[in-house]
C-alpha cells in the first residue's frame, strides 16, 4: 500500500550497477496535481471505490509506487549515460521489487494488532530480509546484462547494497503503516459521526412522537366538549378535519424538512379544527413574505406553539383572541413568529421558560436539528406574547 514513496526514498548507488539516482528537481519537474472534473475516475475505478475497497487501494498504490520507481531510475540512467543494456537491470529491479515487497502487506497486517516492542524489530527484520533478496536479484541481473563483476568477487558480494535497499523498504513500510493508521482513524471518525447522527435522529423522532398524544388529548377533549354542548354536527366536522391532519402527520418523517408553504398548509388543517371549536372567538392573521414560502423548516414546527397560544391566550377569555403568524426573511435567515394578544406570561414565570410540552419540545427539536445556528425567543408584545424562531434560510430545490 505504501510504495508510492518508493521513488522518493531511493538512494543513489552507482557502484555494482545498482539503479542510479533520481533526476534533480528543476523547471521541468511535473506540476503539482490539481483537481480536474475527470480526476474522480482512473481506469474505470472511482476514488470512492478505492476508499471502500482496501484491496484495490493497496494494489493501486503499490503499482503506482513501483511505476514511479521505474521511471525515475530510467531517467537517472539517461542522466548518467548508462549503457543500453542497463534498462534490463531497471526492469528487473522494478519487477522484483514489486513482487518481493507485496508479501510484506500480509506480514504487517498480522503485526498490526501487536505491541510496539514486537512491531518495530519485526518490521526491521522483514524489511532487511526482503532487501537482501532484492539486492541478490538486482546484482545478479547486472552481472548478466551489463558486466560480470561477480566472477571476480566472493559469493557474499551478491548481498552488497542491501543496506540502501533496506532503507527504501523501510520507507515503504512506514508509509504502509501511516496510511493504515490514517484509514483506521477515518473509519473510527465515520462510525462516531454515524452514531451521533443516529442518536440525534432518535432524539428528534422521540420529541415529535411525544407531541402526538399531547395533541390528541387536547383535540379529543375539545371534540368531547362540542358533543356535550349539543354541537354534534360541528363535532363531526372536527373529527373529519382531525383525520386529515393526522394523515398528514403520519406521512411526514420527523427528520424531513418541508417548505414553509407545506408547513402553513398543515397548520391550516389544525386551525380548521380549532376554528370549529372557537368560532368567531378565534381571529387569525397571516403575514408571510412571498420569498419565504420556499424556505425549508422542520415538519410541524409551528403547531405546538400555536396550540400553546390557543390554550393560554384564546381559550380562557370569553371574547377569545387574535393570533398572528408572521414569516419573513432577514439577513439570510428565516424568521417565524407566533404572536397572540393574551395576558402573556403569568407573574413569577421566568421569561423564556416556556409553557407546556409543546414549547419545550420545539426548543429541543431546534437545538437537535440546527445546534447553535438557531434561536427561539419569547418576548412580551403588550398585549400578549410573541415567540420568535430564527433559522438559517434554506431554499427548497425545485424538482
Amino acid at each position: 500500500m505504501a510504495s508510492a514513496a518508493v521513488a522518493a526514498c531511493t538512494s543513489v548507488r552507482r557502484r555494482y550497477g545498482s539503479p542510479s539516482a533520481a533526476p534533480k528537481r528543476g523547471r521541468g519537474a511535473p506540476k503539482r496535481f490539481q483537481r480536474r472534473p475527470w480526476a474522480g475516475k482512473l481506469l474505470g475505478v472511482t476514488l470512492d471505490d478505492l476508499r471502500r475497497n482496501r484491496n484495490q487501494l493497496f494494489w493501486g498504490l503499490h503499482t503506482l509506487g513501483w511505476s514511479a520507481y521505474l521511471i525515475t531510475q530510467y531517467m537517472g540512467a539517461l542522466l548518467y549515460e548508462k549503457p543500453p543494456e542497463y534498462i534490463n537491470v531497471i526492469l528487473v529491479a522494478a519487477g522484483s521489487g514489486f513482487l518481493l515487497s507485496a508479501p510484506l502487506r500480509y506480514v504487517y497486517r498480522w503485526l498490526w494488532s501487536k505491541r510496539p516492542f514486537v512491531i518495530i524489530p519485526s518490521v526491521l527484520f522483514a524489511a532487511w530480509l526482503t532487501a537482501l533478496a532484492w539486492r541478490v536479484v538486482i546484482n545478479t541481473s547486472y552481472a548478466r546484462f551489463v558486466e560480470d563483476w561477480m566472477a571476480k568477487e566472493p559469493w557474499y558480494s551478491a548481498f552488497s547494497g542491501a543496506l540502501s535497499s533496506t532503507y527504501l523498504l523501510l520507507c515503504w513500510s512506514g508509509l504502509y503503516f501511516g496510511i493504515k493508521y490514517y484509514e483506521t482513524l477515518q473509519k473510527q471518525r465515520e462510525e462516531a459521526l454515524q452514531a451521533s447522527a443516529l442518536a440525534q435522529e432518535a432524539q428528534v423522532k422521540m420529541l415529535r412522537y411525544q407531541l402526538n398524544p399531547h395533541f390528541m388529548f387536547n383535540t379529543l377533549n375539545a371534540i368531547s366538549t362540542l358533543v356535550l354542548d349539543g354541537q354534534g354536527k360541528v363535532a363531526n366536522q372536527a373529527i373529519g378535519r382531525l383525520s386529515d391532519f393526522l394523515r398528514y402527520t403520519l406521512d411526514q418523517d420527523p427528520m424531513k424538512k418541508v417548505t414553509l408553504r407545506q408547513e402553513l398548509d398543515a397548520l391550516n388543517l389544525y386551525l380548521g379544527i380549532e376554528q370549529l371549536r372557537f368560532g368567531d372567538r378565534l381571529r387569525l392573521e397571516f403575514e408571510v413574505d412571498e420569498a419565504a414560502y420556499s424556505g425549508l423548516v422542520p415538519s410541524l414546527i409551528l403547531q405546538p406553539l400555536v396550540e400553546n397560544a390557543l390554550k393560554y391566550a384564546v381559550a380562557p377569555r370569553e371574547e377569545g383572541g387574535r393570533l398572528r403568524i408572521i414569516a419573513r426573511l432577514e439577513s439570510g435567515h428565516l424568521k417565524l413568529v407566533v404572536q397572540d394578544d393574551g395576558p402573556g406570561l403569568p407573574v413569577g414565570v421566568e421569561l423564556g421558560s416556556g409553557r407546556g410540552v409543546g414549547f419545550r419540545n420545539t426548543r429541543e427539536r431546534l437545538a437537535a436539528l440546527y445546534g447553535e445556528h438557531q434561536t427561539l425567543a419569547v418576548r412580551f408584545s403588550r398585549p400578549g406574547l410573541r415567540i420568535e424562531i430564527t433559522l438559517p434560510f434554506e431554499r427548497a430545490v425545485q424538482p
